[in-house]
């Protein structure tokens, strides 16, 4: 839908910074019919006029509606096999819901059948049987089992699990499929090692022994922050018998085959998920070095799958984790994007989003505590939100790849821009937005997502 005039309020507020700065502007809507015999605003727009050129209207953030206006969006993803798709907050509906949406379409479209979201890889197996099998209940309880307390626990998440499901009904021969790439928290229980040590009864039972010396102590984690309440010391090493039992599960190759590739690969989580467990969350020190390991992680887990399957992949997570270079580069060195775009190429494509105004879900600190809802209402006209929104579009998209040169240049200039994660209030980042992104997409206005009973 194109807009005309966002809000009245908008406007006003439009004004008021431009007089603040002593500029002599008229809001965007209005000035083809204000005189500038100088020509200053227009230079002044020519940013928006041209990222207006690049943009692409949205009918729509829901899914299940026509997608006729996402086809220039499938023209941009080509041939890319892994498609980032990341979020400015980790609580509003209108990201989830448009996540189903363009996954819908690349499933229908694209020949997509992997949706992988930032979450454990045991919890992403948990939720793949079930679109497999329907066995465990339906997709409310699978998602509470395995979403509980993340930010996707949420109504949208549902949903989109109940459409995969369906699929699946309607399509046997051609499934879709959920993963998660992230590492094991909160939990990995005793099911999960299972997959490992049941593959190593059957298969290698001389090895059996061994193997379960070395996850005693270690097995189950059925709470990530209890056990980061374990002496260093005790963690150091539990991480260092993971490492040996994936080096075991790895020595019994033989002739491979596909079980043998699934223990290795959960043998692989059980021993990421320790490494990344010796972190000291006292030690800001060594926090970078500890998120470059997550990302890469993330990344190793994604192209695993890829590879392995031959499927292509919409990755779900947040932005400093999809693009390129994060809004925090000082927290997050070295990006799930840029891990990815050092395997895959061309192959991999991030998406990144941006929001006017409205409210999440959030926490007060990033370990521990309640999701809430915040709000944010229009930005500072420092921020790349601001420039974004006064595009006529009310929500859109553009190739920052490919947009004119006015907007280019616009797009590679670090600017701040909202970020939220699990903690909030937070500072923006600090993003050249296509320096981090392949496509842009901006919404003006977002709401916080829908708490599951």
């Amino acid at each position: 839908m194109v807009r005309n005039r966002k809000h009245i309020g908008r406007r006003r507020l439009l004004v008021a910074a431009v007089v603040a700065t002593g500029a002599v502007l008229a809001p965007v809507a209005a000035q083809a019919a204000t005189a500038d015999p100088a020509g200053t605003a227009g230079r002044k727009q020519d940013p928006v006029r041209a990222l207006e050129q690049a943009a692409h209207p949205l009918r729509t953030t829901e899914p299940g509606r026509n997608t006729t206006d996402l086809r220039a969006l499938g023209t941009m993803i080509g041939d890319a096999r892994v498609v980032g798709l990341g979020e400015a907050t980790h609580g509003s509906h209108e990201f989830f819901t448009m996540k189903e949406r363009v996954f819908r379409y690349l499933v229908e479209e694209k020949g997509f059948t992997t949706f992988a979201l930032e979450l454990s890889w045991s919890a992403g197996l948990r939720i793949d049987d079930y679109l497999q099998t329907g066995k465990g209940g339906d997709a409310r309880t699978v998602a509470k089992e395995t979403l509980a307390n993340s930010p996707w626990d949420r109504e949208e998440f549902v949903s989109l699990i109940e459409w995969m499901r369906d699929y699946n009904r309607r399509h046997p021969d051609r499934t879709v499929h959920f993963m998660g790439d992230d590492l094991g928290a909160p939990s990995l229980d005793d099911a999960f090692f299972a997959r490992i040590t049941d593959y190593v009864r059957q298969n290698h039972p001389q090895a059996l022994a061994q193997l379960d010396e070395l996850y005693t102590g270690l097995r189950p984690i059925d709470d990530v922050f209890a056990y980061l309440g374990k002496p260093l010391a005790e963690r150091r090493q539990l991480a260092a018998r993971a490492q040996q039992a994936l080096d075991l599960v790895g020595s019994l190759r033989g002739a491979g085959g596909e079980a043998f590739e699934w223990a290795e690969q959960n043998a692989r989580s059980v021993a990421q998920t320790t490494t990344f467990l010796t972190l000291d969350p006292t030690d800001k020190e060594s926090l970078p070095g500890f998120e470059r390991f997550r990302d890469e992680v993330m990344a190793q887990n994604v192209t695993w799958w890829q590879q392995r399957t031959g499927h292509k992949v919409l990755v779900s997570a947040q932005n400093d984790h999809v693009g390129y270079a994060a809004g925090d580069p000082a927290l997050y060195p070295k990006t799930q994007g840029a891990f990815l775009r050092d395997t895959l190429g061309r192959g991999y494509l991030p998406i990144g989003f941006t929001f006017y105004q409205g409210s999440f879900l959030s926490k007060d600190a990033a370990l521990g505590g309640d999701w809430k809802k915040f709000t944010d209402g229009p930005p500072g006209t420092d921020l790349n939100e601001y420039t974004l929104d006064q595009v006529r579009y009310r929500d859109f998209y553009l190739d920052t790849r490919t947009a004119p040169a006015a907007a280019q240049a616009w797009l590679n200039v670090p600017r701040p821009t909202r970020n939220y994660g699990t903690q909030a209030p937070y500072p923006p980042g600090t993003f050249a937005l296509a320096k981090s992104f392949d496509v842009l997409v901006h919404l003006h206005d977002v709401r916080e997502a829908d708490k599951t009973p």
